[in-house]
């Protein structure tokens, strides 16, 4: 497997990249949604898994935009405080859960001397209940969420931001497009995690794809 050593800064996507983060978000989203359709009269249907893990990664506008006009503004308000109030319950039961040797790797790779930066378009509420529920702070330099930067909502934006605040070369690890076309866009090494929530081919374009998080203690040495 080739090596990158010289990289000094690694970007880290959450939801999907370090967090197998479907057990909290689709009973949380289904709640939101049956109270749409019991307050606001959208039609009833059932979500699947499958279904709802295409909205992780999204931005809450995109999120939205995929429901069209069908929904107003103060129904999507309602149904978001009903899904950041489900997924705070289900932290604070321990419901939350990080993927197979998340932790050791980021233990190894700042071990090894590499800067790591968490980003991700989570709300900032839920940044730091992961936080402190994993003691994340124990591994990364730097905290970032898309709400922390108002008026902001592209990670690429986001990523333009702060990467200027560490040291080059960089690399982002993530499993979603808006990953990897930050990545692109800011000029870092692109690393897709295509075991988290990604569509069909939008991974195609990384420079490296890792079928676990374990595999950057092979990348990174």
């Amino acid at each position: 497997m080739t090596t990158f050593n010289h990289v000094k800064t690694l970007f880290f996507d959450y939801d999907g990249t370090l967090h197998d983060s479907l057990n909290l978000y689709a009973p949380a989203f289904r709640k939101a949604y049956q109270a749409l359709v019991e307050n606001h009269g959208v039609q009833d249907r059932t979500w699947s898994d499958e279904e709802i893990s295409e909205f992780m990664g999204q931005t809450p506008s995109e999120m939205w935009a995929s429901f069209g006009t069908s929904i107003d503004e103060n129904a999507k308000k309602e149904a978001s405080i009903i899904l950041g109030r489900e997924m705070k319950k289900s932290i604070k039961n321990n419901e939350a859960v990080l993927y197979e040797g998340a932790l050791d790797t980021l233990k190894t790779l700042k071990e090894r001397g590499y800067t790591l930066i968490f980003i991700s378009n989570c709300k900032t509420y839920y940044m730091h209940a992961h936080t402190k529920k994993f003691s994340l702070d124990r591994y990364f330099k730097a905290m970032v969420c898309s709400q922390t930067y108002e008026g902001i909502e592209r990670k690429s934006d986001v990523l333009k931001e702060i990467k200027k605040n560490f040291h080059s070369p960089m690399a982002i690890v993530g499993d979603r497009h808006h990953d990897m076309e930050a990545g692109r866009e800011n000029g870092l090494l692109t690393i897709a995690a295509t075991y988290g929530f990604a569509q069909p081919g939008e991974l195609d374009e990384a420079a490296i794809s890792i079928d676990s998080i374990s595999e950057l203690k092979k990348i990174f040495q």
